[in-house]
């Protein structure tokens, strides 16, 4: 059971280094080829900037942050209408969210 363990791990391992390879973020564990950055309001945020590419090109305006969360997480529940935020759509169990600035 152990050797079959290893080999699991191994296999694993190798998966995951294919998708690094192939372009694909690990963020909190959904594989995704959305271009995140660093955490919105801190490093530890589970919520990310987003960057420019071919999907999110048609959702980034100079007067507002593109964010992404993992779909359902906590973080979702700031940024309500209160704060002016719009969900502008939904990608590989991320939801991008256009977040105003000050």
């Amino acid at each position: 059971m152990t050797g079959k363990a290893i080999l699991t791990g191994g296999a694993l391992m190798a998966f995951l280094a294919g998708c690094q390879t192939a372009g694909l973020s690990r963020d909190e564990g959904l594989a995704t080829d959305l271009p995140l950055m660093g955490g919105y309001r801190d490093a530890g945020d589970a919520c990310k900037r987003v960057g420019e590419d071919a999907f999110t090109n048609r959702f980034l305006d100079h007067t507002a942050d593109l964010i992404a969360c993992p779909a359902g997480v906590a973080e979702l529940s700031g940024f309500g209408p209160e704060s002016g935020a719009a969900q502008v759509a939904a990608k590989d169990g991320w939801v991008l969210i256009s977040v105003p600035r000050r």
